[in-house]
């Protein structure tokens, strides 16, 4: 018998034993940003379907479930997955302004920059998930690769472990260990009129409007349209940025059909961006942070980055418990950087930086189509799913660079001046097509409900096609990558009282294969789609003002090399992820609001190249992480309220020898609020400070390379709702 099976037969038996006789659900019911949430009992289903989101928990901080793929909205305790998603309310009370700033609130995620540019990079349960693979309402291709704004979002969701079941093959091939979505904003039947103004201490300004409308006999015409702009000097010594951010969201909800158009521009330019930082081969510690506020970028550096995008939208219920949908979206990219990267190879902060300018073009399309269902057969319900998504994306790039790296020094930099390139690829007015991917698939589905549906089995597959073709910087054609997967997921649910759901599941997740290197015997040939697989078991509290999660996960993910007998590159190598996850969320008083959560795993390279780094760590993973965050509603200053956060972070190494290790750091966050009633009107006056005691740290290894943390940012900002 396989391991996935004797996993399932085992946990189901032991399940099966705690479950009592059925008795009511009970679910949340959302209310208006200031207010508490008051719990509601509901007899039957209470399951969120389609694009409804799941409503908002006790607090108004999360949601306690999230979009599963092609299943829609789901509440996190009817799913066999570790899901949650943070809230618009939160979003504007941390002043969080890009998806980093979000998801810092979650444990089983770190992030830093991506190599070489300013991208926002993430690590979920230990595995990487780039810029370009973020979803948007559930689709791939449509957002921004490098940097997302907040103000797009109702929600920023998080889906924690292998989903290729469950969102398919992301555009890049990244998010083994987990996936984000952003969901689109929505009018509301209240009208919205909402001023906003922000400047942080050190000269950045933000100002922007929401607006939002309702139409109609029956208000089934909606509007949305926000809009945001920064710009000024950052915390970092020289860093000015610039930003705009604009979205309109249309949409239609009938009584059988319901319909949205969102269109958005996003536009970034960072001048003077300080960037990653690399450890020469030599090095044998990790230098020491510099000052949190240093720049060791020379001044030449720039990037710009520009994305136009839309989404389109319709599920229609062509019967009772029967509903047809179906997206379309895509997005069209141009950012073109001068970039600079120091190499340090002394103890001292002595370093090398090179010089490189980059243009890049991507233009990609996304669609979804399927059909949901719900019917019973005898005393078994059963919730059916039949879906097609597929993501289409082409790049473009170019590249002039300069060399040698000229000496600086990451504690006292040295004004590197611009020169002229030496190597060069590509047409820098007209960049070449360098790849093209296509990625397909069908899902097929079903949830079957026992007992009242106090117990829910998942069956389901996903056939996958990936279809990846390269390209030299001449647009000639260079290597192909094709093939096709069938990727099963078993789940299980069980709901032993009202409050509590007990889960665990076998899914895997997909990347497309690497390609041999000249050294081995099949130099240039792709060797295959990379099956990662994970089982996980846990359990989910819902106690109507408190909620929080429990999970115990195990990822196994191939690595390849060069087999020393056969010269044949090839998946011989293995990491294997395990971990324990652990979530607090609510109000469990009136006025106290938690959000914390903890992660600890064990990066382990299971199987190496000849034994060497075998059982060592692997390369950028903390061995745990900690947030603990909370609000507080002062009693005797009614409207005022208190915020803090704590994040620690634990050591990492940056290399597979684990002899190059990042330190544990300590980050602290304030924050205070006043809502002041103004007639009919509300302003609310909100200040943050980020990293309190300017520590000195490098925030993440992720990628071999070391970001370093932001310095004190003290935030500012004035919200009129009128």
């Amino acid at each position: 018998m396989s391991r996935p099976f004797l996993f399932w037969r085992s946990f189901t038996f032991m399940l099966l034993g705690t479950l009592p006789v059925p008795s009511v659900v009970w679910a949340q019911a959302s209310s208006n940003d200031n207010t508490s949430l008051e719990t509601v009992t509901v007899i039957g289903e209470a399951t969120a379907r389609g694009d409804i989101p799941v409503p908002v928990f006790a607090g108004g901080q999360v949601a306690a479930g999230a979009r599963v793929g092609t299943w829609g909205q789901r509440n996190a305790a009817d799913v066999p997955f570790n899901v949650i998603g943070f809230t618009a309310e939160l979003i504007d009370n941390q002043q969080a302004e890009t998806l980093a700033d979000v998801l810092i609130n979650d444990a089983s995620v770190q992030s830093g920059y991506g190599y070489g540019n300013y991208a926002e990079k993430f690590q979920i349960r230990g595995f990487e998930l780039d810029g370009e693979d973020i979803a948007y309402g559930g689709l791939y291709g449509v957002l921004p690769r490098q940097v997302v704004a907040t103000n797009i979002a109702e929600r920023v969701e998080l889906f924690k472990g292998a989903n290729a079941f469950a969102n398919g093959v992301s555009p890049s091939g990244s998010g083994v260990g987990g996936a984000i979505n952003i969901e689109p904003k929505r009018a509301a039947d209240a009208p919205l009129n909402r001023l906003t103004t922000g400047v942080t201490d050190s000269g950045y300004v933000q100002s922007g409007i929401e607006l939002g409308r309702r139409f109609g006999d029956e208000h089934q015409f909606g509007v949305r349209a926000s809009i945001e702009r920064g710009r000024g000097e950052v915390a970092i010594d020289d860093e000015e940025r610039r930003a705009t951010s604009a979205v309109v969201g249309l949409d239609y909800r009938g009584e059988r059909g319901r319909a949205s158009l969102d269109i958005g521009h996003q536009a970034h330019t960072v001048n003077g961006g300080r960037p990653v930082v690399r450890v020469g081969a030599g090095l044998m510690n990790i230098p020491d942070a510099p000052s949190a506020g240093s720049n060791y970028a020379p001044e030449w550096v720039n990037t710009e980055l520009k994305t136009n995008f839309a989404m389109l939208r319709g599920e229609y219920e062509v019967a009772n418990s029967w509903t047809a949908y179906a997206a379309l979206g895509g997005s069209d990219t141009r950012e073109s950087g001068m970039y600079a990267t120091p190499v340090v190879n002394a103890a001292d902060g002595s370093a090398t930086i090179g010089q490189m300018e980059v243009p890049y073009r991507a233009e990609s399309i996304g669609g979804q189509a399927g059909l949901r269902g719900a019917f019973d057969t005898g005393a078994v319900s059963h919730q059916l799913d039949l879906g097609y998504s597929s993501v289409y994306r082409t790049t473009r790039s170019a590249y002039e660079m300069a060399s040698p790296g000229l000496p600086t020094n990451i504690y006292q930099p040295t004004d590197v001046s611009l020169r002229d390139p030496v190597f060069a690829g590509g047409d820098m007015n007209n960049p070449n097509l360098r790849s093209r991917t296509r990625n397909n698939g069908v899902s097929l589905s079903d949830t079957l409900g026992f007992l009242d549906d106090r117990l829910l089995l998942t069956l389901g597959a996903r056939y996958q096609e990936v279809d990846v073709s390269n390209y030299d910087y001449d647009g000639n054609f260079d290597t192909n990558f094709s093939d096709t997967r069938l990727s099963p997921v078993y789940g299980v649910v069980v709901k032993p009282t009202d409050s509590l759901s007990l889960y665990a599941n076998h899914i895997e997740a997909l990347q497309p294969g690497d390609t041999a290197p000249t050294t081995a015997v099949n130099a240039g040939q792709s060797i295959g789609l990379v099956e990662a697989e994970q089982n996980e078991i846990g359990a989910k509290l819902d106690l109507g003002n408190l909620g929080g999660s429990l999970s115990l996960f195990e990822i196994e993910q191939p690595n390849a090399f060069i087999d020393p007998e056969t010269s044949v590159y090839g998946y011989y190598g293995e990491q294997r992820n395990r971990g324990v996850e652990l979530s607090v969320y609510g109000e469990p008083l009136d006025g106290l609001r938690l959000l914390s959560s903890a992660m600890w795993i064990d990066p382990e390279l299971t199987r190496t190249d000849d034994g060497t780094n075998q059982g060592n760590d692997s390369v950028g993973v903390p061995g745990y992480r900690l947030v603990l965050g909370s609000e507080w509603d002062i009693p005797q200053a009614p409207g005022w309220t208190l915020s803090g956060r704590a994040v620690r972070n634990g050591s990492q190494y940056l290399d597979a020898a684990n002899q190059l290790e990042v330190g544990a750091w300590t980050r602290w966050d304030l924050g205070v609020r006043y809502a002041m009633p103004l007639n009919t009107n509300t302003l609310t006056l909100r200040a943050n400070i980020e990293n309190l005691t300017d520590e000195n740290y490098w925030a993440s290894a992720t990628g071999g390379y070391l970001t370093q943390g932001e310095p004190r940012t003290v935030k500012l900002s004035a919200s009129l709702d009128f």
